[in-house]
């Protein structure tokens, strides 16, 4: 899986908190080659990687939404992910580091692959608030932006359950499988446990615990301790407005970039009524619209719905793309004449 992985090398990288590191941004490219077609940024959520065309098979490939014989996908791994297995390459000082950092590492592997302009970005979770973080950083550097299930802060919400999971990592003797247990109350709904197990048994257990002790050892399987640690920190400190007084208006103000909001109707994590309130918010300054998927899912349905996904990217990429490509070839026609 892991092949296909490249890296950026970057030494003596800077946090906002002034400390400095050097780490490795591995990344992957799909579809058509770089510079030869419209660019699509794949920003994953907090268990993906950056191979998106395996975990949203449904939307990107040959002939998909996000088509790879059309346009060039760039997708990154959020530096210490571990997704490569590479110790050398996991973040231990974790509590040095923001998401801004991770768009400012993301914005200088941009700047190395040549990459001045990217026509769509989508973003799920933790993926998508990085979305609004690189906005607030680089103006200039998206046509559209598509957060999904998604904002551009972490509510109280969102902090006090990343603050629960990191009483879990610290005390449980087993800190990643029960943390992914947790996490996955809130990933799914109410609802949507109810419709998938009914109360239902196998032997004396209920399906519902088999389910999350299930979830919990996939997750033990791909995640170390320093990178689960490192992404849960990440997603506590998501406030892309952070300079600007949380005043997210004047954030963005700078930036032309069109924004489509997509909330999850049932979703208990980043919830609806805050892209509704930032959606209010943006709707008289920017070329803003707000999509809402209908789900039983909850938070997870932006992995699990694919059509209504699917019908909203449509329609995006048709309304958006064909406005944007003039610009991105001659964003090409500059990049090769250096």
């Amino acid at each position: 899986m892991t092949r296909r992985l490249k890296y950026i090398e970057l030494p003596d990288f800077k946090l906002k908190s002034g400390k400095a590191q050097d780490i490795s941004v591995s990344y992957q490219i799909f579809g058509r080659a770089l510079h030869t077609a419209p660019i699509i940024l794949v920003n994953h959520a907090l268990t993906g990687n950056s191979s998106v065309t395996e975990w949203w098979s449904d939307l990107i490939g040959e002939g998909k939404v996000i088509d790879t014989t059309h346009f060039t996908i760039v997708a990154f791994d959020i530096p210490g992910n571990g997704f490569d297995g590479v110790i050398d390459h996991l973040i231990f000082n974790y509590q040095d580091w923001t998401l801004f950092d991770v768009g400012s590492a993301f914005a200088k592997a941009l700047q190395l692959l040549k990459i001045s302009f990217i026509d769509l970005a989508i973003g799920g979770s933790i993926g998508g608030a990085l979305l609004w973080e690189m906005l607030a950083q680089q103006p200039e550097l998206f046509g559209t932006i598509v957060p999904i299930a998604a904002d551009w802060k972490a509510t109280d919400w969102i902090i006090a359950c990343c603050h629960i999971q990191e009483s879990i990592l610290t005390t449980s003797s087993k800190p990643v499988e029960v943390a992914r247990q947790h996490a996955m109350t809130f990933y799914r709904s109410p609802q949507g446990l109810r419709y998938k197990f009914k109360r239902s048994k196998e032997n004396t257990a209920f399906k519902v615990q088999e389910w999350l002790g299930f979830h919990g050892v996939e997750l033990k399987k791909r995640f170390s301790l320093p990178a689960y640690r490192l992404l849960n920190q990440l997603l506590s400190s998501a406030n892309a407005a952070i300079d600007r007084d949380e005043n997210i208006v004047a954030t963005i103000a700078a930036s032309q970039t069109a924004i489509e909001l997509v909330a999850i109707d049932t979703d208990g994590f980043f919830v609806a009524d805050e892209d509704r309130m930032t959606y209010g918010l943006l709707k008289e300054e920017r070329d803003i619209n707000y999509h809402e998927i209908s789900s039983l899912h909850g938070h997870d349905a932006f992995l699990i719905e694919h059509d209504q996904v699917k019908k909203i990217l449509f329609e995006v990429i048709q309304n958006r793309l064909s406005k944007t490509s003039k610009t991105i070839c001659n964003n090409i026609s500059t990049l090769q004449r250096i």
